[in-house]
C-alpha cells in the first residue's frame, strides 16, 4: 500500500505479512526531497489509530452534533480507537457494544467504561443498538449482515469499517436503501473491495453516481446531511495515503522527543 504527501515531504508504504493467523505490519517512510529512507514503523498499532481516525473526521462530518448515543458491533483490536474517536468529536453519553464473543464482550465494555470514562454496557441483542444508536459503528469479520436495516432510526449515522472484502458484508440493502447519503474513502477502491456496495449495485438498490468520498466532504464540495432525519454512512475501506500521514506525524513526534533507534547500519541518520 502506497502513497505520496509532497506537501509534507513524504512517501511511503505499508507492507505486511500473515502467518499462524497473525498479521506484521511495517510502514517505510522516505523523503520526497532526497528519495533516502526516513524511517521504519511498526504498523499494527498505526493501523488501528489510523483506522479510528478515519471514523472521527467521518463522524465530524456526517453525524448529527446532538449525538449522544453510540452502537458498536464488534470487541477487538480496532474496535476500541473507533471508540475513542467518536467520544472525542461527540458529546457521548452511553455505549452499547455487541459481540458473538459473550467474554470478550464483557471485558471489552469494562476497558473502555474505564477508559473512557463513559458508561459501556454489552447488549443483549443488535436490534436492542440499533433501535437506540445516534452513532452506529460495525467493526466485525462477518461475512453476513449484523443487523436489519429496518431496525434503524431516522438520522442515525453508520460507519463500517469491518468488511473489506468482495465476499463479505456488514450491511444488508434494507440498510443501503435507507441511506440519504453514501461515503467511501475512494469509489476507485470501493469497485474493487466492498462487497455491501457491489452486491447492492448488482441488484439494482444502488449505484455509482450517488456514492460520495470523503475528501469531497471534508472539502465541502458535496454535503452528506441536509437534515437531521437523514440516515447516513459512512463505508471505511482504508487508504495508503492515511497511513503515510500518521507515519509521518509519528516521525515528526519522534524526531521533536528524540524517540526511536538510528538505523545506522544502513547508511542512514533517521
Amino acid at each position: 500500500m502506497a502513497a505520496s504527501l509532497p506537501q509534507l515531504g513524504v512517501m511511503g508504504l505499508k507492507v505486511y505479512t500473515v502467518f499462524a493467523g497473525r498479521a506484521f505490519f511495517l510502514v517505510h517512510l522516505y523523503s520526497t526531497e532526497t528519495g533516502e529512507l526516513l524511517a521504519v514503523i511498526e504498523a499494527n498499532r498505526l493501523g488501528q489509530i489510523r483506522t479510528g481516525a478515519t471514523t472521527g473526521v467521518a463522524i465530524r462530518w456526517m453525524a448529527r452534533k446532538e449525538s449522544r448515543f453510540v452502537g458498536i458491533f464488534g470487541s477487538g483490536w480496532q474496535a476500541r480507537t473507533q471508540l475513542q474517536a467518536v467520544c472525542q468529536i461527540r458529546p457521548i453519553q452511553q455505549i452499547q457494544a455487541f459481540s458473538r464473543s459473550s467474554p470478550r464482550l464483557q471485558e471489552f465494555c469494562k476497558e473502555m467504561e474505564k477508559k473512557l470514562n463513559i458508561p459501556c454496557l454489552a447488549a443483549r441483542t443488535p436490534q436492542e443498538i440499533v433501535e437506540q444508536a445516534d452513532i452506529l459503528i460495525t467493526i466485525t469479520t462477518s461475512a453476513a449482515p449484523v443487523f436489519s436495516g429496518a431496525w434503524l432510526k431516522d438520522g442515525t449515522h453508520i460507519d463500517a469499517a469491518g468488511a473489506n472484502y468482495l465476499i463479505k458484508r456488514e450491511l444488508d440493502d434494507i440498510c443501503l436503501a435507507r441511506c440519504s447519503s453514501i461515503v467511501v474513502d475512494s469509489r476507485e477502491q470501493a469497485r474493487l473491495e466492498c462487497g455491501e456496495l457491489l452486491s447492492s449495485m448488482v441488484k439494482g438498490v444502488l449505484n455509482w453516481n450517488g456514492v460520495l468520498e470523503l475528501g469531497e466532504v471534508v472539502a465541502g464540495r458535496a454535503a452528506p446531511r441536509t437534515d437531521s432525519s437523514q440516515i447516513t454512512l459512512f463505508k471505511s475501506l482504508g487508504l495508503a495515503l492515511e497511513d503515510v500521514a500518521v507515519a509521518a506525524e509519528v516521525y515528526r513526534r519522534a524526531k521533536a522527543e528524540n524517540i526511536g533507534k538510528i538505523l545506522s547500519s544502513f547508511g542512514y541518520q533517521h
